[in-house]
């Protein structure tokens, strides 16, 4: 650029040097600990991340960081992923960070990312191959380890929502080495069996290390070609593993996974018996109906006469019927408007009589608050008049002094003085220094 060439202005350059920033540098991952943790009340995160030989300003977006499935703190050490930019206003450079994971687990999270992107190109995840789970499953395999407390949750909750339903355990290590070998072998055992309409896979919560026998290839192509539909629930709601994406359905908990496989008994009681009144209901009609059509017909070889006859009997009970029907529904609500009206008339409240006590409370209230001013106004002025008897002032101001020695003991005998002793006499208004330069030892004259 020319010596002479034309000025830019700050804000120029620090907009063109954000752009050559996050031109030169894209998405990466940074390793650091951080330093000077701000959480601002707009929930945006404002932090440092340094070494032992550098530091960078960093900050993290509410939007961004509220999907963290851990709390940030000084000193952790993390791998945070941003973008290289600056900071225009204050030509501060800066990372924003998108993501951020606890330091050393990176090699596992871009493991099962590769592993993840791998089995998706090949569909096993397509939502088209996902199989619906059995409405009322004949009976129920499961994928786990037979001495965790998770069997136990599982099993409970089965025979809670569908008592009786048969269950089949498929027993296999859920963690550790060779873990991830035996639970596909485990999954592949219940699909050649074809003993149970549907499977779970079910494993406790833990850490990504726990949880990785079901992060591995094997296990997911065991749960792709296994012909039998399967539940995953492994580890808690926060915990996403490569199963859970294979299976056909993902259950946020083990106990999750057994509500969805089983029937709610609680929930179908109440719909069979309302099938089993329906039911019912239908035939009775079904009868009354065909009773009708024979009594139609036998009324069709009755005399034209008789026939009329007896509807008009009929037609009549009817109307006489409806008139009783109509008399003593009105005399019921009568009656009952008649026993509201006594109910309310009883409890309407007496204002008059309600006021009066209220009136003579206040009128003593006031009356023992003005005695009890009175009295305390006099035992204040009792005190106060005891105050200004005891005040040593008010003695100084009778022409009287105190006169006391350069240490501050106060003279009350002239042998506690010699000639040429200095003295500090204080009065009512203002004190003086003095010397001794002769004393009489006589008696005090009495005032």
């Amino acid at each position: 650029m020319p010596l002479d060439g034309p000025a830019i202005t700050v804000g120029e350059l620090n907009r063109k040097a954000r752009a050559l920033l996050e031109q030169a540098f894209p998405l990466l991952w940074i390793t650091g600990e951080i330093s000077n943790l701000t959480r601002a009340s707009s929930g945006h995160w404002y932090f440092s991340l340094k070494d032992d030989k550098a530091q960078v300003r960093c900050v993290m977006f509410r939007h961004k960081n509220q999907h963290l499935d851990f709390i940030p703190a000084n000193g952790l050490q993390v791998e945070a992923r941003g973008l290289v930019s600056l900071y225009e206003p204050r030509g501060d450079f800066q990372v924003t960070v998108e993501t951020m994971r606890r330091s050393g687990l990176g090699a596992l999270f871009e493991a099962f990312e590769k592993l993840k992107l791998k089995l998706d190109r090949e569909g096993l995840f397509a939502a088209a191959r996902k199989r619906p789970l059995p409405t009322f499953p004949r009976q129920v395999g499961i994928v786990t380890s037979p001495a965790g407390a998770v069997v136990h949750d599982v099993l409970t909750t089965l025979r809670r929502r569908w008592p009786g339903l048969p269950v089949v355990i498929y027993p296999t290590p859920v963690q550790g080495e060779g873990a991830a070998q035996k639970i596909a072998e485990a999954v592949e055992t219940a699909g050649r069996r074809q003993e149970c309409d549907v499977l779970i896979l079910a494993r406790g919560g833990g850490s990504i290390e726990d949880l990785w026998p079901f992060n591995e290839e094997i296990v997911a192509r065991a749960l792709f070609h296994c012909a039998i539909p399967i539940v995953s629930g492994v580890g808690h709601e926060t915990d996403f593993t490569i199963a859970d994406f294979v299976a056909d359905q993902r259950a946020p908990t083990p106990t999750a996974a057994a509500e969805m496989v089983s029937p709610n008994r609680a929930a179908l009681a109440p719909r069979v018996a309302s099938l089993s009144e329906r039911l019912r209901r239908l035939g009775a009609r079904a009868v009354e109906t065909r009773m009708q059509h024979l009594d139609h017909l036998l009324r069709r070889l009755v005399h034209p006469g008789h026939h009329l006859a007896s509807q008009a009997a009929h037609l009549a009970h009817l109307g006489q019927r409806l008139k009783s029907a109509f008399h003593r529904r009105l005399d019921e609500r009568r009656f009952q408007a008649d026993r509201l009206e006594g109910r309310l008339a009883r409890r309407r409240p007496d204002v008059m009589a309600l006021g009066q006590p209220v009136g003579n409370l206040r009128h003593r209230l006031h009356g023992a608050l003005a005695q009890r001013l009175e009295m305390h106004a006099a035992v204040l002025g009792r005190l106060e008049a005891n105050l200004d008897h005891l005040n040593p002032h008010g003695v100084l101001d009778r022409g009287y002094a105190i006169v006391q020695t350069q240490d501050g003991h106060i003279i009350r005998d002239t042998q506690q003085v010699r000639i040429g002793d200095g003295l500090e006499i204080m009065l009512a208004r203002g004190a003086m220094k003095a010397r001794v330069t002769q004393t009489d030892h006589g008696d005090p004259t009495p005032v």
